[in-house]
């Protein structure tokens, strides 16, 4: 399997390699945040009681990681569409690939992907804004950013495939994505120093929240159980759940 999955990764990466557009296009949302809105936000934490602790570069940008792991690999979807209405997919059916290979060579090309916008990110903070974190923190948020990334790139595939329609799929995306951004805290924090208690009981609810409190404690040098505990077994969580869905897709496509 690991031979396929090899295989099926390196042809979705030499496409992406050819056309590196998408790439492009992708990492700006995050990098004009990052220089937009980061700045705007330095005398709001330094006099707003209530932010979690650190200072706007250490809060914001870990955030951001998530932001480019959790919107970057959400509608890689699209691409497996357009492979199964032109016939891709159907002709490597056909071939001796192992099913799970088909999915996990694209997800760990998303991956990549995903991880290359990430140490971009990182280095602007660190040479613009003089972001300083610690190097084990930022290896860990990488790890958590990657992880994130296979679970939402194998659920993209997933309900690409289910769904089988263009209109259909950016749609329910769109209605999913936009309450998990604004109850992630991912533009701002949500505390209970800062958020009514109802707003802060909503995004207990949303996994995603957790993810992004991991992060930022991986970024402040939190190593600590409360820090990281929750935020990782909830992500964990989340990606067996979901390349057990994708892969389960994938071989119902081939029944």
């Amino acid at each position: 399997m690991w031979r396929d999955t090899w295989l099926i990764f390196r042809r979705d990466f030499a496409l992406s390699a050819r056309n590196p557009t998408w790439l492009i296009i992708q990492i700006m949302q995050p990098v004009l945040y990052l220089v937009l809105f980061g700045p705007l936000m330095e005398k709001v934490v330094a006099s707003t009681p209530g932010f979690p602790p650190g200072d706007v570069w250490t809060i914001f940008t870990p955030a951001l990681i998530v932001m480019i792991a959790l919107f970057g690999t959400s509608f890689v979807g699209f691409g497996l569409l357009a492979e199964y209405r032109s016939g891709v997919v159907e002709r490597l059916r056909v071939t001796p690939v192992s099913r799970v290979a088909l999915l996990l060579g694209k997800v760990l090309n998303n991956v990549l992907q995903a991880l290359v916008q990430a140490l971009i990110l990182i280095g602007l903070a660190m040479v613009v804004f003089g972001l300083r974190a610690p190097l084990g923190g930022i290896l860990l948020s990488l790890v958590i950013a990657a992880l994130l990334a296979v679970t939402m790139a194998s659920s993209s595939y997933a309900l690409a495939l289910t769904l089988k329609s263009e209109r259909s799929f950016p749609a329910l995306l769109n209605a999913v994505l936009l309450p998990v951004l604004l109850l992630s805290g991912i533009l701002l924090p949500i505390t209970t120093g800062l958020a009514p208690t109802w707003l802060y009981t909503l995004s207990r609810i949303n996994p995603f929240s957790h993810i992004v409190e991991a992060e930022r404690a991986g970024f402040r040098g939190d190593f600590t159980t409360d820090g990281l505990l929750t935020g990782s077994l909830v992500l964990a969580a989340l990606t067996v759940l979901a390349v057990w869905w994708g892969a389960s897709t994938f071989r119902k496509e081939n029944a």
